[in-house]
Formats: C-alpha cells, structure tokens, sequence
C-alpha cells in the first residue's frame, strides 16, 4: 500500500474546504462525517462541506433513512465523496470502514455506485490529523492518501469553477379517490408524482432560462425545448442545432459580470432562474384539424384531492456547463427528487393537506447552500418546527443556541450579488457594521475579542429626532436591539425613544410623566426594556471608577467569545455601546472598541470613522489623557444571548 501512495503522490491529496473545527466541534453523537465534494467541478478528492448522521449507532448509521434526508438536503451537483470517522484507533481498518460506509450511502442516494473517486478516513480528536484511504474512479481497491490540505479561500474554488441554477416549480396535483378505497390512497399519490416527473421530459415541455438582472438591469434569457434535451441534439449536423444555437449555450454566458462569492453573501445569491412552461399543443393536432373534447366518466363515484406542492430548488453545476445539458441532468433530477422528499413527508396524512415550502441556507461556516422542507402550518416557536431546526442544526455542525435556519435566514435571490440597505421605519438609511473598517487598536501581542454578527449605527439627530444631549443611551439601545433582530431572535421593530419610554412606564419604573420627556435612562432601564420587548436576560457590572474599566477587559473579552452581543457602557455622563476589547493578559495593556452615539452628522462612513466616532480607544492614550473618566462611575450592561435555534 505505501509503494502505491508513493507511486501516486500529488494525486491522492485531500482537500478540506471546511475548516479543520467544523469537523471535530460537537454537538453530535456520532463519530462519523459524511464528505460532501462536487466531482464535476472541484478538483479529485476536494471536500466542501461535512454532514453529521442523525439516524442509527454511533458509526453504524442508518443509511436508507440518512440517504433519504440528505436527498432534500443537498442541491444536486454536490455528492457524496466519502466519510471520516472522528476519534477511534485510526487505523487502515476505520479508513476502509468509512469508505465502505460513503459507497453504501451514496448508492442508496442516487441509485447507482460512484463514478467518481471516493475517499475514507480517520481523524484524530486531539490534534486533528487526518489518515484515509482513496479509491479512483469507478474502482474498488482502496490506497493510502499522502496528503491533507485546508484551502485558505474556498469561497473563491466553489464560486469562480461552478455556479447556482434555481428552479421554482408550483404545482396543483389532482388526485382522484375512490369513495370507498382509503387504502390506496398512498399508492395513486405515488403513481401521480411518477407520472409528473416523466412529464417534465415531455417535448411540450420548455424551459425559461434567465441569468441574475446585471447592474444596467438587463438580464440573458434563452427558450429551451423539448428535443433540446436529446442526447443527439448535441451531435454537429442534427437539424434542430441548425435552427437554434441554444444547446451551445454555456452557464458562464448568463453571468456577464464578476461573480460574487457566495460565502460571502448570505442575505443575497445569484442564481440562474429556470421557469417550467407547458403548451400541450405542440405536436397534438395535425394542420386544419379541430380539437375533440373527450369524457372518460369515473367507473365509480370519487372525491377530488388537489395536492398543492411548492417546488423550489437549487443545483451546483460547472459554469461552463451546457444549459440544456445543466437543466436535463441536474434540474430535472432535482425536481424528482424534492417530489421525492415531499410525496414521504405528505403521504402518511395525505388529508391533512400539509403546507410545504423549501428554504435555501447558507449559515456561518458552512460554504455551501442546503435546501430545508418546513411545514408552513407550525409557526418559528411551534415545538415541532423546533425540533426540526434542531436536527438541522446537528447534522449541519451549527451552534444550539442561535437561530440560523428560521424562515427569516433563507437566501433571497437577486441581481448580482447586490444587498438591500438596511432601512428604519421612517425609511432612512442605516449604516450597518461600521467597526470593519476600522485600524487595528495599537495593542502590542493583545488578543482581539469583538462582537459576533451585525448591528445598525444608531445615533444623535437619527431619524428626524433631536436627542442632542439626553439621547445617547436611547441610542446604544437601539444598535443592540438592531442586532437581535439582525441575528434572527425577533422581528420586532426597534423601538423608538417614545416606545422605550413606554416600555419603561408600563412595567413601573418610571412615572407618566416620563413619556415625552428628554430624561437620561441608564443600563439599568435598558436590561428592562430588553427583558420586556425579547426576553433576554442581562449581565451588569459596576465600576467605581474610569480607571477601574482595564480591570475588566478579561471578563468583557470572555463575554464576547461567549454571548458575542454589543455592550453598553454607562453612568458617569456619558453613554458608550462596546463593539469588542484587545487585551494583553501578561502586559495588562488593553483597548476598547467604541461605537460613539453622540455622532451628529451624516451617515458617511468615512467621516464616521476618520472623525473617531468608531474606533479603538486606550484608558489612557499615549498623551496621558483618560478616556474613561477616573472621577465617575460606569455601569457595563452585558446583554446575553438567547439559547434557541
């Protein structure tokens, strides 16, 4: 075995687009991994993303009910390139036993063995090497890898070689029962669904095909037809390429400027749309001849059923992939398959007329898009619907106390790449994010803790309102509410100051007479209204002093890593929200990142910034002037993170 990895080096190297963490991080009960790479597009051997089993023991999973999850999980063009088993002895034999696991599943998956090289592996918990075993394509001896690589962007791998094609599908079924046959219920809903999927390659059959709308708000489009899909449709010289180049037409010619890297565009991807149209009148009727109206009466007295099914899906396919050849070989089949997927979860209570509606993801660490069925029926705090983003969230290695795959995280789809502003409710802009932009802090071997996710820049004179003087914790509660909202924890509208002080007469804390007025509100005043408005529980603590601030930077920076959520800084005579700290435990020397709300001009980033209303602050900077005052005190409001999914 060593002679062939040596005789085969550079050919068997494995290449991670996930990180090494993603692999090795709970929450999961099993060992095993399954590898998920795209061989039309990624080079041999190249992972791009790592699912958990949910189903079976430990690393005997239950493959007929994980193939069939993961079929509605993956958007076709990504397969299953092997599994890794975390933990173990690591030995040849574990590597061999994955492998042989990933051909299992993958046959079950897609009903036929690999045609692609797969790989099997063992990784260890402790210090993260990898040993595995590679098979060639179409082969079955397994070899030893010689090489395991971590792929620094592979963002731009996955999203500069493939690109994204969308198909939605709605369909109104009509499914005809017997009066008195309840027991074949499930039966003709499967001959239905059969019957529509060998429709979808009828010749009456077409396909829009439209690239994203571009910056000049153009966009490519191109009819396919039915004999477009033909395997001698393709053939130099057959009469229908003649009439129409379309079967020449490549992916990468719907995408006429740079493509985005999806990874970073969560709130936003560009996708080529495929519509499905239908004119049952192609190929009919013959010339002068007139339509027949035929009626086939019912044998037996029947009940009508319309199944009303919501197909959205996506597919991964190489950019200089044939459209007709991306449509019939990964369009359709994806089809097939979401009605594959939604026929198993209707079937056992085909009455009850479930509400189905896919959803496209791609949550922080993972570099691919998953597609996820929710039932519309249950509401986001439903227990069911729970439960279910719960599992998700275990297959998919994600954290159990954020929420990442509500309704309100999918992916929308649009031109280009381009985000929609951020917008309050009068509808004037927000600037979302401004300490990216800011210079690192100055601290010399510090340890940069900051805030984890996205929050809006509230501010004095924001929205019309004059708070000059009296507004600014007003205005630090409100960058912390936007970023609740932003994470996904509550669609809630962030409130206004007449709201907060609202909030704060109704629970108690403050008189009538408070609505309306221009009094200061401290941290105290905002945990109530985050208590109140989300339920979020907060931290604080008390300082005597400015000079007392530094001694917390160990507690703030644990706070950040932990609840990642913006903190406010009050008492004294000012209020502050805190973006993150840099400290140097050894030195003791540290910095705070401030968001200053007392900011009073236009919502220019470059002023923000060059004018010091963001930036990294010392206690006492390099002339021996204090930021924080030495002669006040100072209340840290520490908002925590809800544990939900």
């Amino acid at each position: 075995m060593e002679a062939s990895a040596d005789g085969s080096r550079g050919r068997w190297a494995l290449r991670f687009l996930c990180l090494k963490r993603s692999l090795l991080s709970p929450p999961s009960a099993s060992p095993l991994r399954w590898l998920i790479g795209a061989p039309r597009v990624l080079p041999p051997f190249t992972v791009a993303a790592a699912l958990r089993p949910l189903h079976g023991d430990g690393a005997a999973p239950d493959l007929p009910r994980e193939a069939d999850e993961i079929r509605g999980l993956l958007p076709r063009g990504f397969d299953i390139l092997g599994a890794l088993l975390v933990g173990g002895e690591g030995s040849d034999a574990d590597a061999v036993r994955a492998l042989e696991l990933a051909r299992s599943l993958r046959e079950r998956l897609l009903g036929a063995a690999a045609s692609h090289g797969m790989v099997g592996g063992c990784m260890d918990a402790a210090f993260g090497e990898i040993r595995f075993v590679a098979s060639e394509s179409g082969g079955t001896d397994a070899v030893e890898g010689v090489e395991v690589v971590w792929e620094d962007e592979p963002g731009r791998l996955l999203w500069e070689k493939g690109c994204l094609l969308r198909c939605e599908l709605p369909l109104k079924l009509p499914l005809y029962v017997p009066a008195y046959e309840i027991s074949g219920i499930e039966e003709r809903f499967s001959a239905l669904l059969e019957s529509t999927v060998a429709k979808l390659r009828d010749p009456h059959v077409s396909y829009l095909v439209e690239g994203p709308i571009a910056s000049n708000e153009s966009r490519h489009s191109i009819i396919l037809y039915g004999d477009d899909f033909s395997f001698d449709s393709h053939i130099p010289g057959n009469s229908r390429t003649k009439e129409c180049t379309t079967s020449s037409v490549s992916c990468s010619e719907f995408f006429p400027e740079k493509r985005y890297n999806l990874s970073l565009t969560r709130e936003n991807a560009d996708a080529i749309e495929i519509t499905v149209l239908s004119n049952q009148s192609v190929g009919s009727l013959k010339p002068g001849t007139t339509p027949v109206v035929e009626y086939f009466p019912a044998p037996a007295p029947a009940s009508l059923r319309v199944i009303n099914l919501k197909l959205d899906i996506l597919c991964y396919s190489p950019i200089d992939f044939p459209v007709p050849v991306a449509v019939s070989e990964l369009v359709i089949p994806g089809l097939a398959d979401q009605m594959s997927v939604m026929k198993k979860i209707i079937a056992p209570e085909i009455t009850q007329q479930a509400q189905l509606c896919p959803y496209h993801f791609i949550p922080p660490g993972l570099h691919i898009p998953v597609t996820t069925i929710y039932d519309t029926r249950y509401g986001e705090i439903e227990e069911k619907q729970s439960e279910l983003r719960k599992e998700l969230h275990i297959r998919l290695g994600l954290p159990l106390d954020r929420p990442l795959l509500r309704i309100s995280n999918a992916l929308t789809f649009g031109g280009m790449g381009k985000r929609v502003k951020s917008t309050s409710r009068n509808g004037s802009s927000l600037l979302r994010d401004v300490h990216r932009e800011i210079p690192s802090s100055g601290v010399s071997g510090g340890i940069m803790s900051l805030i984890d996710g996205s929050y809006e820049y509230y501010h004095y004179l924001h929205d019309g309102i004059d708070d000059n003087g009296w507004g600014c914790a007003y205005r630090s509660l409100q960058t912390i509410f936007s970023w609740y909202r932003l994470q996904q924890y509550s669609s809630i509208d962030v409130p206004s100051h007449r709201e907060i002080q609202q909030v704060l007469v109704e629970i108690g804390d403050k008189d009538p007479s408070f609505i309306g007025s221009r009094e200061w509100i401290g941290a105290i005043e905002l945990s109530f209204v985050l208590d109140k408005l989300l339920g979020v529980s907060c931290k604080i603590i008390n300082v005597r002093s400015g000079d007392e601030l530094p001694e917390k930077c160990r507690e703030l920076a644990r706070h950040f890593e932990t609840q990642g959520t913006p903190v406010m800084i009050g008492g004294g005579v000012l209020a502050y929200t805190l973006l993150g700290v840099d400290y140097n435990e050894a030195s003791g020397d540290c910095a705070f990142l401030i968001l200053d709300p007392h900011y009073t001009g236009t919502d220019d980033l470059k002023k923000i910034v060059n004018g010091g209303w963001c930036g990294w602050k010392k206690s006492v900077d390099s002339k021996g002037r204090s930021f924080f005052l030495k002669d006040k005190f100072y209340n840290l409001l520490l908002p925590q993170r809800p544990n939900m999914v």
